[in-house]
């Protein structure tokens, strides 16, 4: 384990990856006061499929032992999948850190990293067949929690997960005061947030035009 006089948490980048897995769970962490870290191959500046740019703090060489590690999903985890630095650095800092959280397809690339053999997990809706094939027990809840790995749901998913971290890290009360401070109350406008509350016709497109429906599971 590394020093316990400062947390430190690393979220990995990929090209790619979804903005809000990595901001959503960032905010909230940051905010225990933490020492919040940005891990990629190397320090160019990260993409987000919608063009927002991210500038990684150090590289998967030079990154110390980490408290957490917080894995994004998107569609970038596809060619991620084959990124050997990247699930190395996941594998071996997995092995001495507390907890291991995916949010989103983030949970893939866990499974690649070999963590995820046999243990419940959750990941996109639409990527729950493919979280099977790697090996996992799929699970359909927000939050997965099997020490000392957390996978979270499909984006959005990611700040539950965090508040659930956070609590665990520094208590409930301290958890509650950033839920409180962000006010994380949700109202969506629509009860479509999930395939089984969604109307048909919008479940059976997101299925049809998923890059999940293009690969063999």
């Amino acid at each position: 384990m590394p020093d316990e006089t400062e947390i430190l948490i690393g979220f990995v980048l990929f090209s790619g990856f979804t903005g809000l897995d990595l901001i959503g769970p960032h905010e909230i962490l940051a905010r225990l006061g933490a020492k919040c870290v940005l891990v990629a191959n190397n320090l160019e500046p990260v993409a987000t499929p919608h063009g927002v740019r991210v500038l990684p703090d150090l590289t998967f060489s030079t990154c110390p032992q980490l408290h957490v590690l917080v894995v994004p999903g998107g569609p970038g985890q596809e060619q991620a999948m084959y990124n050997e630095e990247l699930i190395s650095f996941v594998a071996r800092q997995s092995a001495k850190s507390r907890w291991t959280a995916s949010v989103c397809t983030g949970a893939l690339l866990l499974a690649r990293a070999g963590l995820l053999m046999q243990r419940h997990a959750t990941t996109h809706w639409l990527a729950m067949d493919e979280l099977h094939r790697l090996g996992a027990i799929p699970t359909n809840k927000r939050v997965v929690w099997e020490d000392p790995v957390v996978t979270a749901a499909g984006v959005s998913a990611g700040i539950d997960m965090a508040l659930q971290l956070a609590s665990a890290l520094a208590g409930q009360q301290a958890a509650q005061r950033i839920q409180l401070a962000i006010e994380y109350d949700p109202e969506p406008p629509f009860d479509a947030g999930s395939p089984d509350k969604a109307p048909k016709e919008v479940v059976d497109h997101l299925r049809s035009t998923s890059r999940f429906a293009r690969q063999e599971v």
